[in-house]
């Protein structure tokens, strides 16, 4: 079996979504929050690299924005980083793994902005090996007080105990939907004297704490006690420890500087004296359930909040340096949606290759598989005219990933895409990737003459094994981090030395995208029109000095 390439997905697998965005600090606000995927059940490489995976996305993370998907990790690995995590703002996965407990331990909410299955926040499938003794046996949720929506999905884990034991119903805020907990694991242990028949596990300190099913009919949600006098307040989310709004476990809306509120501070407040809308020195960002004084950078301001991208009817404009969404000026810029996170498409092929026709900006990802090129007959979709490909030259700007794993054969570069200028990395495919470019046996140089800059996520590029030039990049000039970088196994330096693979001498240091002097990366003199030159007469053209882009 290919072990490095990335899959397609399983049967029966519903989302190969997006990634959101990539793992950083945000800023304004003292949580460490992390991205999380949405990959289901497709994998990429062997358990030992999804572990480093996991580890690398979520050790010392407390919120993960969007969805933890745990799938196919190894019995011996060690997840203790996992016991960091505080709230989940999508869903949960936790499926094909043979780990004998999750350390979830500090788990207070899922929030269910996306569900997995079209339904369901947690979800936990087939987790034991049928050949050996390996078998998730405990959740270890205990702390988990509050599923915000969806549903509750536990099936087929051979030694799972304690599942059927734990009150749902006190969990799920939608007093709606049933748990589906049915055939896991037998003869389990019961629940400590203590618990009352409710528990995560068989020992006093695996009792569930109830916060919303032992309340007094005077609390509106949850409670920290039976008594009447003993509510949360409303914005709680999870349970709390006393009535106030600084006193929650998690928030029901927005968590603004430890204070649960409806809405963050708004950029307009009302003046009561001059009866006018004024602008708010405090003013903060809605970003997932926090309250934060700036959008990460990968992210946009759409009125007071951080969004992947602006509407329709909006265009993104850069402002004192802060990126925003402003109503157009009549027609707005061609924007198009993607393909694989999000999309109806898996794949850019015949069926959807003239929607992208005139496009000036992906709304989220562009993905080129096997079957996109070549045809699908199990969907009737015939092989892609690879000169159609040229539609994607008047793309400039990708907001979520490329993921290139098939490319024409007789085509020897991408510059189909020389007049891209960023990939975002606002969503990103399996492990983390914004730009995946693997195993396309023919192409020589990568041709990504505009590109300028990766703004989130890795960088993936490996065997292509004719590919040469990409040796020459200065990788830290488009990717914020030289850590997301993982490129290997393509033509050898060596050798693209001795073919004479080398960028032209009018390039600067920074390197090149191919031969030529039109794909440098930078200039060493001038720039006339995107191509390097020796010299520059002004009234010969546009021209820039040494170091100015060459697009």
């Amino acid at each position: 079996m290919d072990r490095d390439r990335p899959r397609d997905r399983l049967p029966g697998a519903l989302l190969l979504l997006l990634a959101l965005l990539l793992r950083a600090p945000v800023p304004g606000s003292a949580q460490a929050v992390c991205t999380g995927t949405l990959n289901g059940l497709s994998v990429t490489g062997d358990p030992q690299h999804q572990y480093e995976t996991l580890h690398r996305m979520y050790n010392n993370c407390e919120i993960v924005m969007g969805n933890l998907e745990i799938v196919l990790i190894d019995h011996a690995q060690d997840l203790s980083f996992l016991q960091t995590i505080r709230e989940v703002t999508g869903y949960i996965l936790i499926a094909m793994n043979v780990f004998s407990s999750l350390p979830l331990h500090n788990l207070r909410v899922i929030r269910g902005t996306q569900f997995y299955d079209e339904k369901f926040a947690l979800f936990v499938l087939l987790n034991y090996n049928p050949n050996a003794t390996h078998a998730l046996r405990h959740l270890g949720l205990n702390q988990l007080t509050e599923i915000l929506a969806g549903g509750v999905y536990i099936e087929k884990n051979a030694q799972l105990c304690h599942v059927d034991t734990v009150e749902w119903r006190d969990i799920m805020r939608d007093p709606r939907l049933e748990p589906l907990v049915g055939d896991n694991g037998k003869a389990c242990p019961p629940c400590h004297e203590s618990c009352g028949g409710h528990c995560w596990g068989p020992g006093p300190e695996d009792c569930q704490k109830l916060t919303k099913t032992i309340c007094a009919p005077q609390c509106n949600g949850r409670c920290f006690g039976r008594a009447p006098n003993e509510c949360c307040h409303e914005e709680c989310a999870g349970g709390c420890t006393g009535p106030l709004q600084t006193h929650c476990f998690a928030c029901r809306h927005f968590n603004d500087s430890g204070a649960c509120v409806p809405l963050c501070p708004q950029p307009l407040i009302y003046n009561k004296l001059t009866f006018q809308l004024e602008p708010n020195p405090d003013t903060k960002y809605q970003y997932g359930g926090i309250c934060v004084r700036s959008c990460p950078h990968n992210f946009v301001v759409d009125q007071s909040s951080c969004v992947r991208a602006c509407p329709n009817d909006k265009m993104e404009v850069e402002k004192n340096g802060l990126k925003m969404c402003e109503p157009c000026a009549g027609l707005c810029p061609k924007a198009c949606e993607g393909t694989g996170a999000g999309s109806k498409y898996q794949t850019v092929d015949s069926s959807n290759i003239d929607t992208f026709v005139n496009c000036t900006k992906i709304l989220g990802n562009l993905d080129f598989l096997i079957t996109g090129l070549e045809g699908d007959p199990w969907r009737n979709i015939s092989a892609l005219d690879p000169e159609k490909l040229n539609v994607f030259r008047t793309v400039r700007e990708i907001t979520g990933y490329l993921n290139i794993q098939s490319w024409p054969k007789h085509m020897h570069n991408f510059s189909v895409f020389s007049n891209l200028v960023t990939i975002g990395g606002r969503s990103l495919y399996n492990r983390g990737f914004s730009l995946l470019i693997m195993k396309n046996e023919n192409v020589t140089s990568l041709g990504l003459r505009s590109l300028r800059e990766v703004s989130a996520g890795r960088v993936y590029i490996t065997e292509n094994r004719r590919l040469c030039y990409l040796h020459t990049l200065h990788w830290a000039a488009l990717s914020r981090r030289r850590s997301d970088l993982d490129i290997r196994n393509n033509r050898p330096r060596s050798k693209c030395q001795q073919e004479g693979k080398v960028c032209d001498p009018l390039c600067s240091a920074e390197g090149c995208w191919g031969p030529g002097p039109g794909q440098c990366l930078s200039c060493r003199h001038y720039s006339r029109r995107g191509v390097c030159v020796p010299t520059c007469h002004f009234t010969q053209g546009s021209g820039g000095f040494g170091g100015v882009w060459g697009g």
